[in-house]
């Protein structure tokens, strides 16, 4: 004697084992994503950092095929607006991970996804793994891009062109957080629209202004109190290149900054100091201005 399931029955037991499977096929392979913090000023590196966890069993070989980037990202508006990456078509190294074990890449966004505009953003990492014939992604994260409160702005012109004017913009802003005040500056050139860097240069005490001078060359000398009785000094360059940063003490003199007669800049009085290891829980935290993470091809 024959016996019937119910249709619905039927049907949620189909479901069921599909969910199974799929849920199957996305343990083979997981994929996290992390970033520092939540809140980010526009413009500065916003810095993903991801894990590939292979725990298929067996060695998994990562690389491009004919339609499918092994790697890569997909990123949300607040109201489900997809943002493209600026260059979708880029080269990409294969890379081999081993059963057990851990693949880790820092990518900076920034240069890679136009996200010119503020508010929420939902970020996912994407991994294609040619043996399975399907993608993993990592649970979407949020991040927030806002923009500080300019305190000190000038526009100077590129020393040595004799050409066409090259005009830089250089904007001291002030970005307040829940337990601190952070220092930004950035470095672009408005007619043509190129942000050429944005800098988080730390905390600094908000009841002293911090001190800037442009030297011969137009170089920017920045002198911050992060703390009481302590410095930060930052050299830049015009096209955003960090040329020198050190930490001083007020030894009994506070450090200050002055032009000499060949208009180099200078820190006058206070002691070089280097700074201890932040807490990498506080939330702010500042990104090593040293550190190079593994960017996408073409950023």
């Amino acid at each position: 004697m024959s016996r019937r399931f119910p249709t619905g029955l039927a049907l949620v037991a189909g479901f069921l084992l599909l969910a199974g499977a799929a849920e199957e096929a996305a343990a083979q392979v997981r994929v996290d994503i992390a970033f520092k913090r939540k809140l980010y000023v526009m413009y500065e590196p916003l810095i993903a950092t991801v894990t590939i966890n292979n725990l298929s069993g067996r060695p998994l070989l990562l690389e491009n095929s004919d339609h499918h980037h092994w790697f890569g990202f997909n990123i949300e508006s607040a109201d489900g607006r997809i943002i493209p990456p600026i260059n979708a078509d880029y080269a990409l190294a294969a890379a081999a991970v081993g059963p057990g074990e851990k693949l880790t890449r820092s990518v900076n966004l920034t240069p890679l996804f136009p996200l010119h505009e503020f508010g929420l953003y939902r970020v996912k990492a994407s991994v294609y793994a040619a043996a399975f014939a399907r993608y993993f992604s990592s649970p979407p994260l949020a991040v927030e891009i806002t923009d500080g409160r300019p305190i000190w702005q000038e526009v100077v012109g590129m020393p040595g062109n004799g050409g066409e004017p090259d005009l830089r913009t250089i904007t001291l802003l002030s970005h307040k957080l829940s337990r601190s005040t952070r220092l930004y500056v950035r470095i672009e050139n408005r007619e043509h629209g190129r942000v050429y860097a944005t800098h988080q240069l730390g905390q600094f005490l908000t009841f002293g202004r911090p001190e800037v001078l442009l030297d011969v060359d137009n170089q920017i000398h920045i002198l911050q109190n992060t703390l009481p009785k302590q410095f930060l000094y930052t050299h830049l360059g015009l096209d955003g290149e960090i040329r020198a940063q050190q930490a001083y003490n007020d030894a009994g003199s506070r450090p200050r900054l002055v032009k000499e007669a060949g208009g180099t800049v200078k820190v006058a009085g206070g002691r070089p100091f280097t700074p201890g290891v932040e807490d990498p829980q506080d939330e702010a935290t500042t990104d090593k201005l040293g550190d190079r993470p593994v960017p996408l091809p073409g950023s």
